[in-house]
Parts: structure tokens; C-alpha cells; sequence
């Protein structure tokens, strides 16, 4: 299977999309536009995700429109001119010929036709399907609209029924297909190695961002261009801060080290954690806590299959993680009692994952109807248990305080099961300790 979505899956994407809406319905999708970092300098592009699964278009600052009318689809596509002076500078542009003969659209235009090409495709379009919430193009819209309806007496027909388009398009996106889980098994097995190398590379004195440096140096070797997210390397108490990017503390023997990382391929995304010790042994409190969350890790893997509620997951984990924590004398009571009232809060504050894909926080709602939906097969989500227990935290005895632990793995959902996509790296506490000794 190749390592590239084909550009006969993205026409089938728009088709697909365009025969769940009405006849004589019209989308509009915005890319991304390039982000200024500091003076004369932006950030690395990267494209809007929607935008992109629907086209394979990889430049800022396009749009594009497909029409459904009479059963036919119209695909426009609307990108930066070509301008050779601009491209001395930035790099080459597609155009509008371009967009035509290598993306599939029907028609290309330059993006400096928006305001007088679109009020024509959409003349007597009925529904216009597009993001309502994205503040850059309502305004546009809303323009559109008004030019049309000065049209009026020349017959001129503006859309009557604006719809959201993330009610489609987002569940489109939550059902991977085969190259798509293609993409994310590759992302993940990247990702993976990424993790081992980190491992085999810890030691004391070791800098937070020098063991992320392993990191990116291996998914670009591998051939992902960028991270999925900004990774958290959190030593000891750092480990406990859920989003800790700052990266700029030196590694402590006694320690444990949190890595939260994962590889960009191809625009689909890795999203592992694994928490071990800097100088490669847990000690007594490390090793029980650990214990507790690779059980919840373990056990809510093992439950997932088509049909399953993503709630019941979730319960499952807290009932596991609660359950630890009163054996191990860091909350007392009744455990059911304890689950009732949030106490598990105080040391596990997130739900159990999420689901993954183009964005490593995908798309697509985990209620329907008010309900919790049931996994089904091409779903891919993360489990990431974990255990937090602050430094200020004087509830617990001092021993126990700055233990921060995660396991998080990426989880393909099949007909029969599911399929662990990040299941390379070591998770058990001997396979740790023994990998970490053999780089000593």
C-alpha cells in the first residue's frame, strides 16, 4: 500500500461529502494562511486539516468550492498566482493551471477572484454548507451574500439555508479508511522508535530539550517533517504539569521523566506517553503508582471493540486507578463512594483519551443524541491513564509528591477488536529497566 493518499481518494472524499447534503447544495472550505513567528520570520506551514482532506492542496491562503447540481459535482479550486518575483523569495506556486492538472479541480482560479467568481457559483444555490464558527470567513461570506442580494432584480439567487459543515465533515473524518490507518501506523511507528531512542538515551544531568532532541532528530530521519504537537518532557515534578512544554530542566537522578511525543506523517499524527526512570530504576513509590496506571492502561485496551460505549472506558480506568490509590493509602474510603464524588481529581484530572487522526485531538463528537457513541471499526483514539501527585500536594505523605505518571498508546478500532498501533514501545516495568541497562 503506498505511503500517500491518492488523488483518487480525495475526489472520493468530495463526492462522498457532497452526496450526504441536499441537491443544488454548494461547500466552501478556507485553507490555513501563513503565521508570523517574529520580525520577517513565520512559523513552519502547515495546512489546515479539513481543507486538506478533502484536496491535497498544500499552499496557504486558497479556497475551495464544490457544487452538487443535477446529480454532478463542480470542483473550483481557488490559490496564490503564480508570480515569479514571489517566487524567487517563498517558493514555487501551483496556480491556477496547476491546481487543475495535479489536484483534481475542475476549474482553477486565482484567490484574487474570490470576491467576483464566488457570487456567481452561487447563484442560485439553495444550501451553502461551510464552518460557521471560523471567524476569517464569516465576514467573506457574509459579503458574498450581500453583493448577491444587491443583485436581486437581475435575477440573481443567493443561498437561503446556511449550514454547518463540521456536522459532516467531522464525522467524515472520525472513520479512517485503509490508507488512512496506513498513514497513522506509520505515524505511530515512528513515533515509537522516537520513545525507545529516548530511553536508550536518558541519564542524569541529561537537559529536557537534549532528550527532545533525540526525538526530532528521529522522526525527521524518518521522515516526518515536524511533531504532531509540541512534546512534553517533564522530570520529576514537571512530569505532574499535563501540557509542560517549557523543556528547559536538567534531568535528576531519582527521577522519573514523562515523554509525551508523537511524529506529524504525511498530516496524520502519533500521540504516545511513556514515563520511566532517568537513571533506570524505578524506586518503591515510582514502581507501585506505575503498576496501578499500566493496569488501567492494559485493562481498557483490552475492552475495546466495536459497539463499546467510549464512556464505559473511561469508568473502567477510574475504577482501576481509584481502586490503586486506596490500596496504596493515598485516598481512603468506600471506592465506588470515592468515584462518586471526584475524589480521584486530586490525582487523575483528564479523560481516559481522545480521539486521533489529521489533528491529534481529532474531530467528531463523543455523544450522539446526548448519549455516549459506541466505538465502531476505522475509529482510532489514544488510552492515557495516568496518576499526578503534586509537589504541593500535603494530603499525601512526602514520599509519594512529585510522582508524575502517564501511559498512552494509539489504538486502531477493527471489526473483531482493535489493533495497537503504538505497541513497540516497552511499557512493562522489567522491559523498561531492562532496555534503559542495556544502554549503561
Amino acid at each position: 500500500m503506498s505511503d500517500v493518499i491518492s488523488a483518487q481518494e480525495f475526489a472520493q472524499r468530495r463526492a462522498a461529502l457532497l452526496a450526504q447534503l441536499e441537491e443544488n447544495s454548494a461547500i466552501i472550505i478556507q485553507s490555513a494562511s501563513m503565521v508570523a513567528r517574529n520580525s520577517d520570520v513565520d512559523y513552519l506551514f502547515r495546512q489546515d486539516s479539513t481543507f486538506f482532506y478533502f484536496s491535497g492542496f498544500n499552499e496557504p491562503d486558497a479556497l475551495l468550492l464544490v457544487k452538487k447540481s443535477a446529480g454532478k459535482l463542480e470542483y473550483h479550486l481557488f490559490c496564490q498566482p503564480r508570480n515569479l518575483e514571489m517566487e524567487i523569495w517563498y517558493g514555487y506556486r501551483c496556480g491556477a493551471l496547476g491546481v487543475v492538472e495535479h489536484y483534481g479541480a475542475d476549474f482553477g482560479h486565482s484567490i484574487t477572484e474570490l470576491d467576483e467568481k464566488i457570487p456567481e457559483l452561487l447563484d442560485g444555490v439553495s444550501h451553502l454548507y461551510y464552518s460557521l464558527g471560523r471567524e476569517s470567513l464569516n465576514p467573506q461570506v457574509n459579503k458574498w451574500l450581500t453583493t448577491m442580494r444587491s443583485r436581486s432584480r437581475r435575477g440573481v439567487i443567493p443561498p437561503s439555508h446556511l449550514l454547518q459543515l463540521d456536522d459532516v465533515s467531522h464525522e467524515m473524518r472520525l472513520i479512517k479508511s485503509a490508507a488512512e490507518q496506513q498513514m497513522l501506523r506509520i505515524a505511530a511507528k515512528i513515533s515509537a522508535d522516537a520513545h525507545i531512542k529516548a530511553m536508550r538515551s536518558c541519564q542524569p544531568g541529561v537537559m529536557e530539550f537534549q532528550l527532545d532532541a533525540h526525538i526530532q532528530h528521529h522522526f525527521a530521519m524518518q521522515g516526518a517533517q515536524q511533531p504532531a504537537y509540541s512534546s512534553i518532557v517533564g522530570g520529576g515534578k514537571n512530569g505532574c504539569i499535563l501540557h509542560y512544554i517549557n523543556n528547559d530542566q536538567a534531568l535528576r537522578d531519582g527521577d522519573l521523566v514523562l515523554i509525551d511525543a508523537g511524529a506529524e506523517y504525511q498530516y496524520y499524527a502519533g500521540d504516545i506517553t511513556r514515563t520511566f526512570p532517568v537513571n533506570g530504576t524505578f524506586n518503591p513509590e515510582q514502581k507501585a503508582l506505575y503498576e496501578v496506571v499500566l493496569q488501567a492502561n492494559l485493562r481498557c485496551i483490552a475492552m475495546l471493540k466495536p459497539g463499546v460505549c467510549f464512556n464505559a472506558v473511561h469508568q473502567c480506568a477510574l475504577l482501576i486507578l481509584t481502586t490503586g490509590l486506596v490500596e496504596l493509602g493515598l485516598l481512603q474510603g468506600d471506592v465506588d463512594e470515592l468515584i462518586e464524588r471526584e475524589a480521584y481529581k486530586d490525582f487523575f484530572m483528564h479523560k481516559l483519551g481522545h480521539w486521533l487522526g489529521m489533528d491529534v485531538h481529532d474531530v467528531g463528537n463523543y455523544k450522539i443524541d446526548g448519549q455516549w457513541r459506541g466505538l465502531q471499526a476505522g475509529m482510532v483514539m489514544t488510552v492515557e491513564p495516568g496518576l499526578y501527585i503534586a509537589i504541593d500536594n500535603m494530603k499525601v505523605e512526602a514520599r509519594w509528591r512529585g510522582i508524575g505518571i502517564r501511559i498512552e498508546d494509539d489504538i486502531l478500532v477493527t471489526e473483531n477488536g482493535c489493533e495497537v498501533l503504538s505497541g513497540a514501545v516497552p511499557k512493562g516495568v522489567s522491559e523498561i529497566e531492562s532496555l534503559m541497562a542495556q544502554s549503561r
